[in-house]
């Protein structure tokens, strides 16, 4: 075969190779996700690590819109802090969204029932789960539901992926991950969280965990310094039921601007 041949070949493919490229572009960029975070978290203590893919052109899409804050929910609105014990509203991550506020109430939860262990034993960790979730309704509008399609946030009992610790090639297990997705739904840019939590987390342990995973769930991108507060960085001995600093944190990351919930205009 001569060079002018092979080269009209290698032409011809590069060619097909390209408008298959950009069909599925096309194809990914209508299905409307657009960006997913993660957070990882250690077994002996939380340190986000936020993991993101996106392209400029998904970027530009995302920011469009300018960001604004949503009004406050009134279970927030309505929160006063009479101890007046401050917050850690420093330490929460933005991302380049905005804040992780949700606008939609209630917030939508599935529970995956777990199906590794006994029936009796799937029940109690269900019960656990929504006992750490359902210490956040004070503070904002959740509902629990059957179909795991609806939901806004999904927990799951399962090993998180292992954590490859800064500096080193060492893995680490962790004890729970949380992360979310960005999307699209009639040109309004949403979101969606999934929370893993690792098998080996049990009582009043996993019950903390999914207080604290849940705090992040509902927008607390980041975590406290204190060992009195349920987003603190770290697993402790006793942990702590959720403080005045967290809510005065969440209500602030509630009065922030945000692309969520907005139209992406354009």
């Amino acid at each position: 075969m001569g060079r002018r041949t092979q080269h009209l070949i290698f032409n011809t493919l590069i060619n097909l190779i390209s408008r298959r490229l950009i069909t599925a572009l096309a194809l990914f960029i209508g299905t409307g996700l657009l960006i997913i975070f993660t957070n990882l978290q250690s077994t002996d203590g939380f340190t986000i690590i936020p993991k993101y893919v996106y392209s400029d052109l998904i970027t530009s899409l995302c920011t469009s819109s300018s960001p604004k804050p949503h009004p406050l929910p009134p279970t927030l609105a309505e929160w006063q802090d009479s101890t007046n014990s401050g917050d850690y509203f420093s330490q929460v991550t933005t991302t380049q969204v905005g804040y992780l506020v949700w606008s939609q109430f209630p917030i939508r939860v599935y529970v995956e029932a777990p199906r590794a262990i006994s029936e009796k034993q799937a029940q109690i960790w269900v019960k656990d789960v929504l006992q750490g979730v359902q210490e956040w309704s004070t503070y904002l509008p959740l509902t629990i539901v059957e179909q795991p399609q609806i939901a806004d946030i999904t927990i799951v009992r399962k090993a998180p992926p292992l954590q490859i610790s800064p500096g080193s090639n060492i893995s680490r297990a962790r004890s729970a991950q949380t992360t979310y997705e960005l999307y699209t739904s009639n040109k309004v840019l949403s979101h969606r969280f999934t929370i893993l939590l690792s098998p080996s987390q049990t009582g009043e342990y996993l019950i903390a965990a999914s207080r604290h995973e849940f705090g992040h769930a509902l927008g607390i991108w980041g975590h406290s310094p204190l060992q009195t507060d349920a987003l603190y960085f770290s697993q402790v001995r006793n942990p702590s039921p959720i403080s005045a600093r967290d809510v005065n944190t969440l209500k602030r990351v509630y009065e922030q601007p945000t692309s969520l919930g907005w139209s992406l205009g354009g």
